[in-house]
This record gives C-alpha cells, structure tokens and sequence, in this order.
C-alpha cells in the first residue's frame, strides 16, 4: 500500500497539478462542457487511462460538467498514486481541449 501523505506534501504536490485542489484527503477538479455527451465523452478518455494505472477517481457527471475526486480509499487519504492520475488526467484534458469541434 503506498504511504499517506502529510498535509505539507498534499500541499506542495497540488501546487503542481493547477487547477486541481486540496480538499480534506481528497484533491478534486471541475470542469465545464458543452453538454452531456461531451462530459460523457471526456470522462471516457480518463476513465481509460485511470483503468490502466489501476486508479480511479470519485466522479459526479451532469449536462455541461464534469467533477473528479482523487484519494487513496486504502491509506486513508492521499498518496503519490492520485497525484500521478491527476497528472495524466491534465494531459488527457488538453489532448481533449485541442481535438474538440468549434462552433458546437
């Protein structure tokens, strides 16, 4: 099981990875889209990448946006492991920026 961070190293390593934030043990991230399918359709690109890094966020998805929550549920709170999904998720989340139609 990989160890829990502290608060001090949550703090420095969320600094990292804007716009995430620290919120208790989790790290958490919003975005907003142009309706369901794309929130749909964006959560499928990261939900992807987080099944091959055996990681998964807590997600809330509606009409026009997307909530992701990062915490290691077996230490307790956050480790090394959500702040390397959190950096993928951002990769992922400029790949999708970039190949989204205009105009839609």
């Amino acid at each position: 099981m990989p160890k829990r961070l502290s608060r001090a190293e949550a703090e420095e390593l969320v600094a990292k990875v804007r716009p995430w934030r620290l919120r208790g043990r989790y790290i958490v991230r919003s975005l907003k889209t142009r309706d369901f399918a794309e929130s749909l359709d964006l959560l499928k690109r990261i939900a992807r990448a987080a099944e091959r890094m055996g990681h998964h966020p807590d997600v809330e998805l509606g009409y026009g946006y997307l909530r992701l929550r990062l915490t290691t549920h077996d230490a307790g709170g956050l480790t090394v492991r959500d702040f390397r999904l959190a950096e993928r998720v951002e990769k992922i989340i400029e790949a999708w920026g970039r190949s989204r139609p205009a105009g839609r």
